[in-house]
């Protein structure tokens, strides 16, 4: 039997040596469980791991699948692994938390339906990833990646957050999916599934090195699973290549995603407008730059467009779009009330209501139980529950969220149509630490992230984010495929 470096190895690459019984899918496992253990005590990445019993004998069974020649999807006998919010019934092992000591011990019997597709298609679920508690509806500056119930999730390539770090600062994991993107960096599983609101798959997949994509929103059945929104959130895929990537959304999405006589490797049909790396960046407050830090990031972002030029893409730089400041209706602010509103009314009742035992039944029990138990919920470095609170005491109308969600989807819709429809691209990118994650959110248009570089200053990574109109991942996956064939090795973290 062949081995295999788990850092860098993909799950196209272990396909590949399963169909030519190379590998088996329980030695696959093994490596990946010898990784988990000798690394996760100091990165936190997990919440819960697969009973290895289990694990095991349902690798075995599809090994035995495989070899009578019934393999179930491309992704047959691979591992994954998923955030801590899709539900997962007792015969897997593992409970469902969404972060909160609250939800401890709360039992379903049906997988999320996401879950089952997965079950469905051969894959392996090792283990439920760390996440920011609640996807960060607790308190306003909530450090990503940090839950009660897992603790702080920790980069493989920068270690421990530096002291006094600001929140997305350059040793911070980044995005509520950190559990997800850091499993996979660290070669604990080679996919991971997130979910995205507003940042929280594209910014810790970039901070990774990963390939990510946060599809269109409401295309997917998310029965079964936790989400901040209706309105902004979508589950997508994480992994160490393009082509994992594309695996994961045929699977996700069920469907063709582009013509099958068609190189995914080929700019051709692919036109990108690309924004200023100087007007489109975090606010220092959100992420504090070090000598070089910026410096870095535009030129590499800058050689990536001169790059893509010389391959034969069609690229416009720089390009102005609107900034979040016009993502407003009538001048009222939508996005957060939107926010609370959902989480509220549509979100936090869905979920609880799909377990069939659960400790707490309603919003007001989880603040309580926060109250009661703050010790642990509530500690000295995260003390309050402002977000929750606002959630709890909403009292906006559902007619007035109904308007502010249609005015800011076709205000959102508008400010990336004029780029669209005026320059002539079919996908506008950014760095990934920008906004332009929110204006995909507001419009609902689906996302990607792709690997960029790693800062000198302390070896984090950082990437590019792109974005198309709703439906067109393919047109994202064809740039993830031509960018990589073009683009540097992704950075891999020194264990």
């Amino acid at each position: 039997m062949a081995s295999f470096d788990v850092l860098a190895t993909n799950a196209v690459d272990l396909q590949r040596l399963l169909r030519q019984n190379k590998l088996s899918s329980v030695q696959i496992v093994e490596e990946y469980l010898q990784q988990i253990e000798r690394h996760e005590a100091k990165l936190h990445s997990f919440i819960s791991l697969a009973p290895r019993k289990k694990l095991l004998h349902a690798a075995a069974s599809l090994d035995a699948e495989r070899l009578q020649g019934k393999p179930r999807s491309s992704l047959h006998g691979i591992p994954i692994v998923l955030k801590d919010n899709f539900i997962t019934a007792p015969n897997l092992g593992m409970g469902t938390t969404a972060g909160s000591l609250a939800l401890v011990g709360a039992k379903a019997t049906v997988n999320s339906a996401i879950v089952q597709r997965l079950l469905d298609a051969g894959l392996l679920i090792l283990g439920k990833t760390n996440m920011t508690e609640f996807a960060g509806m607790k308190m306003a500056m909530i450090s990503p990646g940090w839950s009660p119930v897992g603790g702080q999730t920790v980069s493989p390539y920068t270690g421990p957050m530096v002291q006094d770090e600001t929140l997305l600062g350059h040793s911070a994991p980044g995005g509520s999916s950190t559990g997800s993107a850091v499993a996979v960096a660290a070669g604990f599983s080679p996919l991971a599934m997130g979910t995205e609101t507003i940042g929280s798959i594209v910014t810790p997949a970039s901070r990774a090195a990963l390939y990510a994509l946060k599809p269109t929103v409401g295309v997917q059945d998310t029965t079964g699973l936790y989400s901040l929104t209706d309105f902004y959130d979508s589950p997508g895929p994480m992994a160490k290549c393009a082509a994992d990537v594309l695996a994961m959304a045929k699977i996700l999405l069920g469907r063709s995603l582009g013509r099958p006589d068609q190189d995914s490797a080929s700019w051709e049909g692919l036109s990108v407008a690309f924004l200023d790396p100087s007007a489109w960046r975090m606010a220092g407050a959100m992420c504090q730059q070090h000598e070089g830090t910026a410096e870095q990031m535009r030129e590499e972002y800058q050689g990536a467009i001169a790059r893509l030029k010389e391959k034969g893409c069609a690229v416009k730089f720089p390009v102005e779009l609107g900034g979040i400041s016009a993502l407003t209706v009538d001048g009222e602010h939508a996005i957060m009330p939107i926010a609370f509103w959902d989480f509220k009314n549509l979100c936090i009742p869905r979920f609880l209501q799909a377990f069939d035992e659960c400790p707490v039944k309603s919003l007001d029990d989880i603040v309580k139980f926060n109250e009661e138990h703050k010790d642990k919920c509530l500690p000295s470095e995260f003390p309050e529950q402002g977000d929750l609170i606002k959630a709890r005491d909403n009292d906006d109308t559902e007619d007035n969220i109904s308007a502010l969600k249609r005015g800011l989807r076709s205000v959102a819709r508008q400010i990336l149509g004029r780029v669209f429809d005026g320059e002539g691209v079919n996908i506008i990118a950014a760095p990934a630490d920008s906004s332009l994650c929110i204006h995909a959110a507001a419009s609902g248009y689906p996302i990607a992230t792709v690997p960029l570089g790693q800062l000198r200053y302390n070896g984090r990574p950082f990437g590019l984010c792109m974005v198309a109109q709703a439906h067109r991942e393919d047109i994202l996956l064809q740039f993830m495929a031509a960018y990589e064939a073009t683009a540097p090795p992704r950075a891999v973290p020194l264990l």
